[in-house]
């Protein structure tokens, strides 16, 4: 399996992305709208489905997020020890307090954030194979 990166994944007003950008990186967390996330081909097409998959997984609750941001939140230096090659080595489970820390920040702002507590992995670096889209 390649390297992955740990992230949490989020729906954003589009006004409060700078915001929460800023407020995630007081604690080495990272911010990537999904369009212009470096491991993504295509960024359009990659946002629109991760939008409308996570709106409609919560049938109806989360409608009015429909034209919001999706972005990943990962971990910074802190979180992580680094190969000799700046590669991602995690030398155990994702300490406890990165969580606290991410989901406190995303508690901030509960009125313009909708996301679920769980974290998924995604590539460290782009391919052809990544995102998994029809990119013929």
């Amino acid at each position: 399996m390649r390297p992955r990166h740990l992230v949490a994944t989020v729906l954003v007003e589009p006004s409060a992305v700078e915001d929460l950008e800023l407020r995630v990186m007081t604690d080495d967390l990272w911010l990537w709208p999904v369009r212009t996330a470096p491991v993504v081909i295509d960024g359009e097409r990659m946002e629109f489905q991760l939008r409308r998959r996570l709106v409609e997984q919560r049938a109806g609750a989360w409608d009015d997020a429909a034209g919001w941001t999706p972005a990943w939140i990962g971990f910074g230096d802190a979180w992580h020890e680094f190969g000799p090659e700046g590669n991602v080595r995690p030398s155990g489970p994702l300490p406890w307090a990165a969580h606290q820390r991410l989901w406190s920040a995303l508690d901030e702002f509960a009125p313009q954030v909708r996301y679920r507590r769980r974290l998924t992995g995604i590539p460290t670096v782009p391919t052809s194979e990544w995102p998994g889209l029809n990119l013929r």
